[in-house]
């Protein structure tokens, strides 16, 4: 009886985390972080780099964790369909962030920056991972250039981020 009990507190604890994502319309708030590309020092701004086009933030626990290492890999490897969709990719965790030289180039293969969470950005991208406090979960966000969510996806699993993201950005692309 405890176990289904705790079960049953535990599910709904992961549903109301997924359930205040920011949403598709909500404006993004803007942010600075610093971490690394090709291990070098990065830093990034949202508002800026909104100049340039659509933003895919994906959001991942820790570097040097199975799922995130493939989700990293499988965004540096379609990289190339994102330039084409005019978008940038940049990966944000809050977990491991002591490692995200050596991450930014043995799993996201020096094709976009990754960086250490800013304060704050926890509570205004509703990304708290619940169960490991100080990481991050597996949420990412498209943002187009008026700074608006226009996909969210929250997912454990590090597959169908991708496909999602490119699907939102070919529906931006097909709406211009």
């Amino acid at each position: 009886m405890f176990r289904t009990l705790l079960a049953t507190a535990a599910a709904a604890l992961v549903s109301t985390a997924a359930l205040a994502d920011l949403e598709p319309g909500e404006s993004a708030p803007d942010f600075t972080v610093e971490g690394f590309q090709a291990g070098e020092p990065a830093s990034f701004t949202l508002s800026e780099a909104l100049n340039d086009g659509p933003v895919v933030v994906f959001f991942f626990p820790a570097a040097f964790t199975g799922g995130c290492e493939a989700q990293a890999a499988s965004f540096a490897e379609s990289i190339g369909e994102f330039e084409a969709l005019g978008a940038q990719v940049i990966g944000i965790t809050g977990g491991n962030t002591d490692r995200l030289a050596d991450f930014s180039t043995q799993h996201c293969a020096s094709a976009f920056p990754v960086f250490a969470i800013a304060d704050g950005m926890m509570g205004e991208y509703e990304v708290r991972l619940l169960a490991r406090p100080g990481w991050t979960e597996r949420t990412t966000y498209v943002i187009d250039q008026t700074s608006h969510v226009v996909m969210t996806h929250n997912a454990m699993s590090p597959y169908e981020h991708v496909d999602r993201s490119l699907e939102a950005l070919r529906s931006i692309a097909a709406a211009e």
